[in-house]
C-alpha cells in the first residue's frame, strides 16, 4: 500500500483498536495468479505474536481455504471510516477535493484450525465479541448435533501478523486552519462516517 510518511500510522493500540471496530475485513488470497476475495469478520488476538494474530472462518463450499495450504501470504483489509473533503472548506487557496480515510493492510501466513475444539473455541469467541454491545447477549447454547453439523460446514483458521501497515488520512499534509475546518465541518455533518472521520482527526498524531 502506498503511504506517504505524514499519514502512516505504526502505533499497535490504535491499529488493533481500528481493526476490532471494523472488523468485517476484506481477504485476500492468490489462487493461480488470479486474486480471490472473501468478506468475512475477523478476529484479532492482541495477546499473541508482534503484530497479533487474525482469527476467522469461512463456509467450507468457500474455495478460498484451499490456499492455506500452500504458505502463500494472505492480505487482510480493514477499512476504517471514510469521508469526502471539499476544498471549499480550506482556508488555503487553490486547492482539490480529497478523501480522509483510515485503513488497514496485516499480511500473513494462514494456518486451518482442525482441532474441533480449538473451532469450537473460535466461535464462542466470536458469538462473545459480536453479542456483547446488546443489552440481552445470545448465549451460545444450542443444541450438541446441531453445533456439530454446523461446525462440519466451515473452516476455522488463523494468521499471525507478519506484517502491517496503517494508513490514516486525516489531512496531516494541510495547514493546521484548512486541518481545523476539515475537522469541524465532519463533525457537524449527519453522515456518520463523517463524524467518526472527525474523532479519527481530533486523536491523531500531527492531526490537531
Amino acid at each position: 500500500m502506498y503511504i506517504p510518511d505524514a499519514f502512516r500510522e505504526t502505533d499497535r493500540k490504535a491499529l488493533h483498536q481500528l481493526m476490532r471496530q471494523n472488523s468485517f475485513a476484506t481477504l485476500i488470497t492468490i489462487d493461480g495468479g488470479v486474486p480471490l476475495a472473501s468478506h468475512l469478520p475477523i478476529l484479532v488476538d492482541s495477546d499473541r505474536g508482534d503484530h497479533g494474530t487474525l482469527c476467522g472462518h469461512m463456509a467450507r463450499a468457500n474455495p478460498q481455504w484451499r490456499d492455506f495450504s500452500d504458505g502463500r501470504e494472505a492480505l487482510a483489509i480493514f477499512q476504517g471510516p471514510h469521508a469526502y473533503v471539499s476544498p471549499s472548506w480550506y482556508e488555503t487557496h487553490p486547492s482539490v477535493p480529497t478523501w480522509n480515510y483510515a485503513v488497514i493492510h496485516a499480511y500473513g501466513t494462514a494456518r486451518l484450525i482442525d482441532d474441533r475444539s480449538e473451532l469450537r473455541k473460535l466461535l464462542q469467541a466470536s458469538v462473545q465479541f459480536y453479542e456483547s454491545g446488546f443489552e440481552k447477549p445470545w448465549a451460545f447454547e444450542l443444541p450438541e448435533k446441531f453445533v456439530e453439523k454446523m461446525m462440519d460446514m466451515i473452516v476455522g483458521f488463523e494468521i499471525p501478523i507478519s506484517r502491517i501497515e496503517g494508513k490514516f488520512k486525516l489531512s496531516q499534509n494541510r495547514p493546521p486552519a484548512d486541518r481545523n475546518r476539515v475537522k469541524q465541518t465532519l463533525e457537524n455533518s449527519a453522515d456518520p462516517l463523517a463524524k467518526a472521520v472527525a474523532e479519527l482527526m481530533a486523536a491523531a498524531r500531527g492531526a490537531r
